[in-house]
C-alpha cells in the first residue's frame, strides 16, 4: 500500500528476491494518476517476469479477497494515526494482517558518512534545512552529494536511477513540477542530487562521486532509506501536537540527533511550548535548535492593496494540511487587500484536487504531477480574477507555465536563532568522523 516511493523501496529491500512471498499488487494513494500501471519486470526482478500491477487504494478490500491476501504492508507517509488505524481495521476485517516495516528491514548502509534530514510533517522546512546544511558543508570545504526521497511519477524503468547536475538533466528526465521544486535548489547550488526507485543502485552510484559526505534529503516526513550517522528532524509549531499524531513523523522525531523547531517567528507561544514539551519527551537526547524561515520578495510594493492569488507548494498545502504557507503570510505582511479564493475558477485536475482536499485554504496548490495537471494549473491561473499572482513555490513556475498576469516571486531560507545552531551540530559530527579536526 503506497504512493510511488516508500512502497517501491520496501518491495525492493524486503520482497523483490524473497521467494517466501508472492506480491500480488501495489495500491496507490495520495498522489494523483499513479495507479492503473505496473511496477515493471525490469525492476521487479526474476520472480515477477510480468511485473506487478498497481491499483487505486479504493480497490484494497476487493484485492485482498480476490487474491486471498495474507499481508498488507502499509508503505506511505504523512498520515494521521487514526487514518492508519482505519486502514488497519479495513485490512483486518477483510481477513489480512496489517504490517509496518521498520528501519532494520529497509535501511541501506553506506560506506560514506550520511547526514539525513527529515520532518514531523510535510512542509516543515526540511528542504530549507537541507540547503542550509549543504551550504555549511561547502563553507567547511566538505564535498557533498545529495540523495532525495523518491518521486517516481513517470516511466519507472527510466527513473530507476536518476542523476541531476544541471537544469538540462531535469529536462532530460522529464521532471514534474514537484520534482523540479526539490532538485533545482540543489542543482543551482552546484550540488549533484540523485533520486529514482532502486535506492541500492542509487546509493552505490552516489558513493562513486567525489564526495566526503552524503546528504539524505528526506521527504513527506518519512524516515530515511539510508542509515544516517546524523539525523536532523524538523518540527513545526504551526501544527503543534502533530509530532505525536502522524505516521511516521513521530518515528522521525524519535530517531533525531538534532531537532530544529522551525517557523518560530509565526508561531503561537502556547503551540511553541507544546512542541518543546513533545520534543523533550520523544527525543530527550537530541540537540534542540530554534529557527525561522523569513521570506524575501522582489518588488514587494506590488503587493500592497492588491487582490492576490497565492500559489503555494502543492504537497505542503494538500496532504501537509498547511492552510496558509509562505506565500499567504508574505502577501498579508506586505499589505495585500485580500487573498482570492481560486476554487470557483479551478478546472480539470486542479478542481479534483480541491474536491480531494476540501479543507484547503484560499490558495492554489502548485500541482504538476502530469502534463494535464500543468495545463489545468495554467488555465486555473488564467481564469482567476485577481490583480497579482504571488508565487511561493521553490521553483519559479513562470519557467514552466505561462502566467498572463503580473506576478512576484517569494523566496525563503531557513535561519537559525541563537545557539546551538546547525553549524555547531555539523562541525561536531565531522570532528567525530575525523573528517575535520
Amino acid at each position: 500500500m503506497g504512493a510511488a516511493g516508500r512502497d517501491f523501496h520496501n518491495f525492493n529491500t524486503c520482497f523483490r528476491d524473497n521467494s517466501d512471498y508472492k506480491v500480488v499488487a501495489f495500491t496507490a494513494a495520495q498522489i494523483p494518476d499513479i495507479d492503473d500501471r505496473k511496477y515493471p519486470s525490469e525492476l521487479a526482478g526474476d520472480l515477477y517476469p510480468e511485473g506487478i500491477p498497481v491499483y487505486s487504494e479504493d480497490k484494497l478490500t476487493d484485492l485482498i479477497k480476490e487474491h486471498k491476501v495474507d499481508e498488507c504492508v502499509f508503505s506511505y507517509s504523512d498520515i494521521a494515526y487514526n487514518k492508519v488505524m482505519n486502514l488497519a481495521a479495513l485490512v483486518n476485517a477483510a481477513g489480512a494482517d496489517f504490517k509496518l516495516l521498520g528501519m532494520s528491514s529497509t535501511m541501506l548502509n553506506s560506506v560514506k558518512p550520511v547526514i539525513a534530514t527529515g520532518a514531523v510533517r510535510t512542509g516543515g522546512g526540511k528542504s530549507e534545512a537541507s540547503r542550509r546544511i549543504t551550504s555549511i558543508l561547502k563553507t567547511l570545504g566538505i564535498k557533498t552529494v545529495a540523495i532525495r526521497h523518491p518521486m517516481p511519477y513517470g516511466n519507472l524503468v527510466k527513473q530507476a536511477v536518476q542523476r541531476f547536475a544541471t537544469i538540462e538533466d531535469m529536462e532530460k528526465h522529464e521532471c514534474t513540477i514537484e520534482e523540479m521544486e526539490e532538485y533545482e535548489p540543489h542543482v543551482i547550488r552546484d550540488t549533484v542530487i540523485y533520486s529514482g526507485i532502486d535506492y541500492e543502485a542509487i546509493l552505490r552510484e552516489a558513493e562513486k562521486e567525489d564526495c566526503d559526505v552524503i546528504l539524505w534529503d528526506g521527504g513527506n516526513n518519512d524516515f530515511p532509506f539510508i542509515r544516517p550517522d546524523l539525523m536532523i528532524t524538523m518540527a513545526d509549531p504551526q501544527r503543534a501536537g502533530h509530532e505525536h499524531n502522524y505516521y511516521p513523523g513521530e518515528t522521525t522525531l524519535r530517531i533525531a540527533d538534532a531537532v530544529v523547531i522551525n517557523k518560530i517567528e509565526s508561531a503561537d507561544l502556547k503551540d511553541l511550548q507544546l512542541v518543546r514539551k513533545n520534543v523533550a519527551e520523544s527525543a530527550p537526547g537530541a540537540t534542540v535548535i530554534d529557527a525561522c524561515s523569513p521570506t524575501f520578495v522582489d518588488n514587494p510594493e506590488m503587493i500592497k492593496d492588491k487582490q492576490v492569488l497565492v500559489i503555494e507548494e502543492g504537497p505542503t498545502v494538500t496532504h501537509g494540511e498547511v492552510k496558509y504557507g509562505y506565500g499567504s503570510i508574505t502577501a498579508l505582511k506586505h499589505g495585500a487587500s485580500g487573498l482570492v479564493d481560486p476554487r470557483p475558477y479551478a478546472v480539470g485536475k486542479i478542481k479534483e484536487t480541491y474536491e480531494q482536499y476540501p479543507d484547503l485554504g484560499p490558495v492554489l496548490p502548485s500541482m504538476g504531477y502530469s502534463p494535464q495537471q500543468i495545463k489545468d494549473l495554467e488555465a486555473t491561473i488564467e481564469n482567476t480574477q485577481c490583480d497579482l499572482v504571488v508565487i511561493a513555490t521553490p521553483l519559479d513556475i513562470n519557467r514552466i507555465i505561462k502566467i498572463n498576469k503580473p506576478s512576484v516571486k517569494v523566496n525563503y531560507e531557513m535561519q537559525e536563532i541563537g545557539k546551538p545552531d546547525l553549524t555547531d551540530v555539523v562541525q561536531d559530527f565531522l570532528k567525530k568522523k575525523k573528517i575535520i579536526y
